[in-house]
């Protein structure tokens, strides 16, 4: 009695768009502008990410400000808007000395350790012990081409030293203020980069 029921439904209800076939076309309509609209406003969502990323500007205070994971996440955000595509926030528990991860559009892999000081300059400096760490795993656990740890506060000259001896980048208040409240890509304020793993790339002014 359930299927013969079933069965007398369906051909009730199809009889009855049959009859009133104005109301798929209306339903059909109704659809495709619905769907358009949803298209349209995801489209000019994925534009404007676009302008706010190219055009991404940080000052040291805000980034001062900032919560310690949301400093990771400005960091990715700079690295996008350089045009790593695939930057990713990867900071936390376990981690493995990588808060940050890259790939730049010449095909460098990079890792990124962050070092937040609320108190900026007057915070507690970033020692060779933070360096020993992303030392250890960037490129043995990563596969990093360039290892970077950066700071909103200051390095020890020791730290510098060691990441000069290591092949270490390190990016400190100056240079971070540079990179975030200008235009250039890090890689351009970096020295002794390792050479692009594509042979041609995008050029930034």
């Amino acid at each position: 009695m359930a299927a013969v029921l079933a069965v007398a439904l369906v051909v009730s209800v199809v009889q009855w768009l049959l009859a009133h076939w104005w109301v798929l076309l209306a339903a059909g309509v109704l659809a495709a502008l619905a769907g358009g609209g949803w298209l349209h406003q995801r489209q000019q969502r994925v534009r404007w990410e676009a302008v706010r990323a190219q055009g991404l500007r940080y000052g040291l205070a805000q980034l001062d400000a900032l919560h310690y994971s949301r400093f990771e996440d400005a960091v990715r955000d700079l690295m996008r808007r350089d045009g790593c595509q695939n930057a990713t926030r990867v900071g936390g528990g376990g981690d493995l000395g990588a808060d940050v991860k890259a790939t730049d559009p010449y095909g460098r892999r990079w890792v990124i350790q962050c070092k937040h000081r609320r108190n900026g300059l007057v915070g507690t400096a970033v020692g060779t012990p933070d360096l020993q760490v992303l030392n250890g795993t960037a490129r043995q656990v990563h596969g990093a081409d360039v290892a970077v740890i950066i700071t909103n506060g200051r390095v020890t000259a020791p730290a510098v030293a060691f990441a000069k001896q290591q092949r270490l980048h390190v990016v400190d208040r100056h240079t971070l203020g540079a990179w975030a409240s200008g235009s250039r890509p890090l890689w351009e304020l970096l020295r002794t980069v390792p050479p692009p793993r594509e042979p041609t790339g995008p050029t930034r002014g």
